[in-house]
């Protein structure tokens, strides 16, 4: 075949995973929302520089060499337009930096930034617990702090931040992310208060029609969320450990318009 008669290539973009001890990335099937290969995790160094997470980042893009898709990365904070603006979870030298623009040049791929939840809530809404759901869908991320994602529609609404709304004079995620109950040692049912109350704020707040629970600590949801006693239905995530990788390379491929 030449020209024309050949079959359109499928793009396989590359998701990366940035978090605060591990950096995982995999070539992503956007057809199934799965890993296209086995994921490769290194370790995240101590001084997590930006150019020192974009040579991590060479390192891993070279362990897939056949995937040349657009690729999508996580980073925890607040990003517009590929520019990084907060930097609570990671070094400081990252508020500020054009993420985007320094990891297209440091791996000579395209390369697209969205906050980690924003990323979880696209895989959720895509393919995960809230999938064919219309309206408001809040996904939060319980686990050092609380990450949030608004989709309206399968539409998202980029950097919520939900997890810094003050609830009785506290950061709400100080008070009710899982780091809170590992630090406090709270038993399920003194957790559950303080979720049943950030719940019914953000639910007073937003009147959504689902919530989406993710994190490491959705796998023990059956745990704690029928100790909540909410308007709202609320379901934990179905991607888990593998939505941030899944949902950055979504975001990768429609910001590129390909």
């Amino acid at each position: 075949m030449t020209g024309s008669d050949q079959p359109a290539q499928t793009i396989v973009p590359f998701g990366i995973d940035f978090g605060g001890t591990g950096i995982k990335g995999a070539p992503i099937d956007l057809a199934t929302g799965t890993f296209a290969a086995e994921r490769v995790r290194i370790k995240t160094p101590a001084k997590s520089v930006p150019d020192a997470i974009a040579a991590i980042f060479v390192e891993l893009l070279g362990h897939f060499p056949d995937c040349t898709g657009p690729v999508g990365v996580t980073v925890p904070g607040v990003v517009h337009h590929g520019v990084v603006r907060t930097a609570a979870n990671i070094d400081k030298s990252w508020k500020g930096t054009d993420a985007d623009a320094l990891f297209t040049r440091a791996t000579g791929r395209e390369v697209h930034v969205v906050n980690d939840a924003d990323a979880a809530g696209l895989a959720e809404v895509r393919y995960g617990a809230a999938r064919g759901r219309r309206g408001l869908v809040v996904v939060t991320t319980l686990g050092t702090g609380i990450g949030s994602a608004l989709l309206y529609d399968g539409v998202l609404v980029p950097n919520s931040e939900l997890g810094h709304l003050e609830i009785d004079g506290h950061d709400a995620e100080a008070r009710a992310a899982n780091s809170a109950r590992e630090r406090e040692d709270l038993s399920w049912k003194e957790w559950a208060k303080r979720l049943q109350k950030y719940y019914r704020t953000v639910e007073k707040l937003l009147a959504p029609d689902l919530f989406v629970v993710g994190g490491g600590i959705s796998k023990q949801a059956d745990e704690f969320l029928p100790l909540l006693d909410l308007d709202t239905e609320i379901v934990p995530a179905t991607l888990r450990n593998n939505a941030g990788a899944v949902g950055a390379a979504l975001y990768a491929v429609e910001s590129s318009g390909r």
